[in-house]
């Protein structure tokens, strides 16, 4: 049968697989490889013996490692190993018995490398075989045929055409340590280069994490410089040749006459400590309280002559804005205030540590006021002559000449940042405040702190806003605990209270009337105070998230301007809005009213100044 004639090549070839012993209980077995079935015992003593299967299954599989299996002829008969013609012995009669009768294959041998080409072709000169690559070497380098020497062209190779190659394993592959051996070296190999690949790699995420941060850095640089020229070309647009504008000199002290550093030598060696609140200057303060409250009494209702009516605030509209004031490198306005004698006078005060006196009408800057080490936070104007009032997050207050843009004084009344200034109805007095928690009065004309007061011994929490009533006996504060506080000045007692808000309080402002307080902090609304029944008769509810920065009755006391995430005009009693301007890009930090309302006047943190009227 065609099993026992393959069993007997087996047996011939290898008499040592086809009959093996087991080496553990000593029982022979018969190993025959059936074509197309693989091999399998057909004589095994005792069945029961697992040895003696296990032995089989090693034979079978070094007969796969020396090729016998694996290299089969694909045009004999499945499982017959191809065999060369040129072996010789045993192997050649082997090779003629495992053909069972059919025509073996015959291998070509390079004439040059005497191995088996990959590319055969033939020398029709010498009728020899060549590897290709040899060949064209040779003929490359000496132009002749290798075995007979006669002239040879690359030309003239003929291909030869035959079924690819398929190479024995190397006997170092035959068994299985080596086997293993060898797929140890290539894992280890591919390690090896797998651990480059990332050393690689993350050397060029390196650098390409440093470029990329020395072209954000570059964009950085070109994009502040690209502000600043810009700011310098609006600045130089709105500098026109100066006119001359008249103003009206500040009375000169002894100090403001002095130049300049002696002025600050002379301020730094006064006294920090209260001078007191001497009679003459309680006096002073009733005697006026008296007058502008006979005056208001007088007036009664009667509106002025010249004040705008709401029909002209609803026609309001930008007709004017400058953005040039401040230094465009720290961007931003952060307070605002006009002189009432001349409301086209405004006083700015800016993150860049500095304040700036514009003339609307002259559209130019007339004073540059700079001392301050940290931001102004917060600035006056005198009403009726040329001082302003600066107060800084340096802890410091300064008094300036706007005539020659100087310090007349320095007031260091606070230990932290003044977060709120107002000037007394006389003019010669000023109220701040200051998150150290104090509340100081001083007089403006020689830079003392005539008294100062802890707004709570109890609760660690700082003031945050301070404004005189227009009778000047009285004042409130804002704290950051969202309590307004109302202050006898003379008496230097908390006389009322007015709970109700959530978060810091931002701005109190006092009506003309001296009736109405409006309030705001960061919880969207406005609040409206009765100081006569100390109770809450009003909130204006803003839209969600709107903040608010500043608030401001006019002189009348007809309007109440909001500012913050935008500008909005309210009609006082009816509370009424009349018009809103959104013309500023960040957030609005100022709004005054001109003379009889007949405009608007707003900074913002875009660096611009706006005016809007009719």
């Amino acid at each position: 049968m065609k099993s026992n004639h393959l069993s007997y090549q087996i047996i011939t070839f290898f008499p040592f697989i086809a009959w093996s012993r087991c080496p553990t209980c000593a029982v022979t077995t018969r190993v025959s490889i059936c074509p197309g079935f693989g091999p399998f015992s057909d004589e095994i003593e005792d069945s029961n013996c697992k040895n003696s299967i296990i032995w089989i299954c090693v034979c079978v599989l070094h007969l796969w490692a020396t090729g016998w299996l694996a290299n089969a002829n694909t045009d004999t008969e499945p499982g017959l190993p191809v065999v060369k013609e040129r072996d010789t012995g045993i192997y050649a009669h082997n090779a003629s018995l495992l053909t069972c009768g059919k025509e073996s294959k015959m291998a070509m041998y390079c004439s040059i490398s005497n191995e088996v080409p990959e590319h055969a072709c033939l020398s029709p000169v010498s009728g020899h075989v060549f590897e290709k690559r040899l060949i064209e070497k040779y003929i490359a380098e000496n132009g002749t045929d290798p075995i007979t020497g006669e002239a040879l062209a690359e030309e003239q190779l003929i291909d030869i055409k035959v079924s690819p190659l398929v190479k024995p394993r190397p006997p170092s592959a035959t068994s299985i340590p080596a086997i293993l051996k060898t797929l140890q070296d290539e894992w280890d190999a591919c390690m090896l280069h797998t651990f480059s690949l990332r050393q690689q790699l993350q050397t060029a995420r390196q650098e390409l994490s440093h470029a990329l941060y020395q072209h954000d850095a570059a964009c950085r640089v070109i994009a502040r410089l690209t502000k600043e020229v810009t700011a310098a070309r609006e600045a130089l647009a709105t500098l026109k040749p100066q006119a001359g504008i008249a103003v009206t000199p500040i009375t000169p002290t002894p100090a403001a006459s002095m130049p300049a550093e002696e002025k600050m030598e002379v301020s730094a060696a006064e006294p920090e400590g209260e001078a007191g609140m001497s009679e003459e200057v309680l006096q002073k303060l009733q005697k006026k309280a008296t007058l502008l409250t006979a005056e208001r009494k007088k007036r009664g209702k009667k509106m002025p002559e010249d004040l705008t009516t709401p029909d002209e605030i609803r026609s309001y509209h930008q007709v004017a804005t400058y953005p040039g004031l401040h230094s465009a490198s720290t961007p931003g306005i952060l307070a605002l205030d006009v002189q009432l004698s001349d409301t086209s006078k405004v006083l700015t005060g800016g993150l860049d540590k500095s304040a700036v006196v514009f003339h609307k009408d002259a559209e130019q800057v007339v004073a540059t006021l700079k001392g301050h080490t940290k931001k102004v936070t917060n600035v006056i104007y005198h009403p009726t002559e040329e001082i302003g009032i600066t107060g800084s997050a340096d802890s410091s207050i300064r008094v300036w000449s706007i005539s020659n843009a100087s310090c007349a004084h320095i007031i260091k009344a606070h230990d932290q940042a003044v977060t709120g200034l107002s000037l007394h109805a006389t003019g010669d007095f000023l109220l701040s405040c200051s998150a150290d928690q104090h509340w100081a009065f001083s007089d403006i004309h020689t830079g003392r702190v005539l008294t100062k007061c802890l707004s709570d011994p109890s609760v660690n929490q700082g003031l945050t806003c301070a404004q005189f009533h227009p009778d000047g006996l009285i004042f409130g504060t804002g704290t950051s605990d969202s309590l307004i506080k109302i202050w006898d000045l003379k008496e230097r007692a908390n006389v009322a209270k007015f709970p109700g808000h959530s978060g810091p309080i931002k701005d109190i402002s006092f009506s003309e009337n001296g009736y109405y307080l409006a309030t705001s902090a960061d919880d969207s609304v406005v609040k409206l105070w009765d100081l006569r029944k100390l109770k809450n008769f009003k909130t204006i509810t803003l839209e969600d998230r709107f903040e608010v920065k500043s608030l401001s009755f006019d002189q009348s006391g007809t309007y109440l301007a909001v500012g913050g995430t935008d500008i909005q005009i309210y009609l006082v009693k009816q509370w009424e809005l009349l018009n809103s301007f959104n013309d500023h890009t960040g957030l609005v930090t100022g709004v005054k009213f001109g003379r009889h309302a007949g405009s608007v006047i707003s900074s913002s943190m875009d660096r611009h100044l706006k005016f809007f009227s009719s």
